[in-house]
């Protein structure tokens, strides 16, 4: 390892010193915080609008479906067409369902919920999972590209999740405030509170588009071999992973967890009839495991998860199942908010080596599609596991679907314990080279 390369790689502001890796992260802060933020002010119109867990759940998979079922071909197109033309138009389609959300409440639009109640909130929740299915892909295998050398490409991975996370503790937050507002004024007209939030959505929809077009496009990396069809560039992203057991074994790992184990999209009943906290209450707990993420990732900035990888990976997806159960059992607003802080840290150390491991692991003129497949592994888990809760939460009760989910990642780590010996003794330490 050069001299230049060790400072690099103990540098905690390494990646930040990159302009156009900042833009990309300042792009990806506002458009985070304006997702987080639609996420909980649909959750909160949607169960106003029902009073039912299940319409909550059917949130998640009204996004989840068609971004699973574009991911494999977005992976293709993500190695096959410049992949900042991808993200500009991924964009632009997520402003315009933020501008259908926020017509929706307003007198020109508001006549569709009267007519087809919550069909056309749905309608544009399926529309924005098509653009992410093909956001996701181009921005993985985006990112590394703005970098001069891999040496910073794990403080770029850690900075990256580390400001996912702190725009995710502000969305919810900004989102819950306004909500809990009978009335706003902006430029002179009285708006609902829910008109507000999604004004706020679109605004910073806008100006992430705005950042992105600022940035530099990348020609495609160099392919190894022939190039090949749709079916052959799709099975190699498959069979990339499949092969690989170390990066099976920890997507493996997160998304049962992730699937059984969540419990956000409750998050809505237990703030209006167990804790009785209201819309900002709501928004306390939406943020609380954001919070923890955050605190954890930058923490990891300063001091990498390196030695015994693989055995604080399983550790921490125990602690997220366990901080679960003790959730579920709490009845005390801020026994519950801690609780749920421990539910981020602790997720935050899965988030960072699974996406060190893939970036680590997978040639340049793969990310796309081996991106794609991690899509359809852990990106839509959390919206499958809010599906997962809703239906349970039908069918046991609330309190009981969340301790059943906190087993079950209990009994998932156990088992991915067991079987993957390469994940429980991988240790991410550098390898120095051998003295000449």
């Amino acid at each position: 390892m050069t001299a230049a390369r060790a400072s690099a790689a103990h540098d905690p502001y390494a990646a930040l010193r990159i302009p156009e890796f900042r833009r990309l992260i300042s792009a990806r802060v506002c458009l985070v915080i304006a997702t987080q933020m639609q996420a909980v002010v649909v959750g909160w119109q949607m169960y106003q609008l029902t009073k039912d867990p299940l319409a909550l759940g059917l949130i998640g998979l009204a996004e989840a479906i068609p971004s699973i079922v574009v991911s494999l071909y977005a992976g293709h197109v993500a190695d096959s067409m410049p992949r900042k033309r991808i993200i500009v138009t991924a964009l632009s389609v997520f402003m315009l369902c933020s501008m259908a959300l926020f017509l929706y409440t307003r007198p020109s639009g508001s006549w569709l919920l009267s007519q087809y109640h919550t069909l056309p909130i749905y309608a544009v929740i399926f529309v924005s999972g098509i653009a992410r299915g093909f956001l996701g892909p181009a921005l993985f295998s985006f990112m590394p590209q703005l970098l001069p050398d891999r040496a910073r490409l794990a403080n770029a991975i850690t900075w990256n999740s580390a400001t996912w996370q702190a725009s995710s503790v502000l969305g919810p937050v900004i989102g819950g405030w306004i909500v809990a507002q009978a009335l706003v004024r902006i430029g002179g007209a009285s708006l609902t509170g829910l008109s507000a939030a999604y004004g706020v959505d679109l605004a910073l929809t806008v100006v992430s588009l705005l950042l992105f077009s600022t940035i530099k496009g990348r020609p495609l990396p160099a392919r190894e071999g022939e190039a090949l069809s749709l079916k052959e560039s799709v099975l190699t992203g498959i069979q990339f992973i499949f092969r690989n057991q170390i990066v099976l074994a920890a997507l493996s790992l997160d998304l049962f967890a992730v699937l059984f184990g969540g419990a956000v999209a409750l998050l809505p009943i237990f703030a209006d009839e167990i804790l009785k906290v209201g819309p900002n209450g709501f928004g306390m707990l939406r943020t609380a495991p954001a919070v923890g993420s955050v605190l954890m990732a930058v923490l990891l900035t300063y001091f990498p998860l390196r030695r015994h990888a693989g055995r604080r990976l399983l550790w921490a997806v125990a602690g997220f199942g366990l901080a679960t159960i003790g959730f579920a059992l709490s009845s005390n607003f801020w026994v519950a908010l801690l609780l749920l802080f421990f539910t981020g840290v602790f997720d935050s150390v899965s988030v960072i080596v699974r996406s060190t491991l893939i970036h680590t692991y997978t040639p340049e003129y793969m990310k796309g599609r081996v991106s794609a497949v991690n899509n359809i592994f852990i990106g839509s888990s959390n919206e499958i596991g809010s599906f997962e809760s809703g239906a349970m939460a039908r069918l046991m009760g609330v309190v009981p679907s969340v301790l059943f989910g906190g087993g079950m990642t209990l009994l998932v780590v156990g088992v991915t314990a067991l079987k993957a010996n390469k994940l429980r003794t991988l240790d991410l330490t550098p390898q120095e080279p051998a003295a000449a």
